[in-house]
């Protein structure tokens, strides 16, 4: 396995979008980032909107490397940073949401899944969550919410075939063949993966980039962008 972006990196990536964008381009400068593309993005669109020293190159980089992997909502996010390099004005409004969330309501349970999205704070709230709150708290004010509608769990599934042709182990592999069939995939995939920590935190990375991709063009069809909520 690759241990350039290995558990620790990860984490420590992870802890830097949330507090400082000098933090996240030192972890990645110098390092590949095809495997994080769509994590760092929003933060390299900050760091040159900041004008940080080293920014540009780094956005550069990503730019080019989203056009190469291509994958869905790669060519909306290499968009964002080539526009941020070009000091060009930004067509789309920003919005402090975070991706996992707003996938999470995309892609759940198509009977318990979706919800709204706010657009004062970029918060995710769960339809069930917002079917237990006062009436005036649930309004559904145009101005205030955006309304998110469950496509299912078939992306996800999708994600873990794909995942699959890259494992190597032949043994592994077809243990994972075996536990996407039937009921209940997504467990077994994860309990079968579990038994390997180095694949079980590859596929994690793997579908947390798909699922954040996934989710980025369907903000930008509604006309926003992600803002970092980080503030260092």
């Amino acid at each position: 396995m690759d241990t350039v972006w290995d558990e620790h990196a990860v984490r420590a990536l992870r802890a830097a979008l949330h507090t400082s964008t000098d933090t996240v381009l030192d972890l990645v400068r110098g390092r590949p980032a095809d495997a994080v593309l769509q994590l760092i993005g929003d933060a390299l669109v900050a760091a040159v909107d900041d004008r940080l020293p080293g920014a540009r190159e780094v956005a550069a980089r990503c730019a080019a490397a989203l056009h190469v992997r291509g994958w869905t909502g790669d060519a909306e996010l290499a968009d964002q940073l080539e526009a941020a390099l070009a000091r060009a004005t930004p067509m789309l409004r920003p919005l402090a949401v975070d991706l996992d969330e707003l996938s999470s309501l995309l892609e759940g349970d198509v009977v318990y899944g979706g919800g709204r999205l706010d657009l004062e704070t970029g918060h995710t709230w769960p339809a069930m969550v917002i079917d237990e709150m006062s009436d005036d708290d649930a309004d559904g004010d145009p101005d205030r919410w955006l309304f998110v509608e469950c496509v299912g769990s078939r992306p996800g599934y999708r994600d873990m075939e794909v995942f699959l042709d890259s494992v190597a182990d032949p043994a592994l592999a077809e243990q994972l063949r075996i536990a996407l069939g039937g009921r209940g995939a997504f467990r077994r995939f994860k309990d079968v993966l579990s038994q390997s920590p180095n694949e079980f935190h590859r596929y994690r990375l793997f579908s947390d980039e798909r699922r954040a991709g996934r989710a980025r063009p369907w903000l930008t069809d509604q006309g926003y962008r992600v803002r970092p909520r980080h503030i260092g």
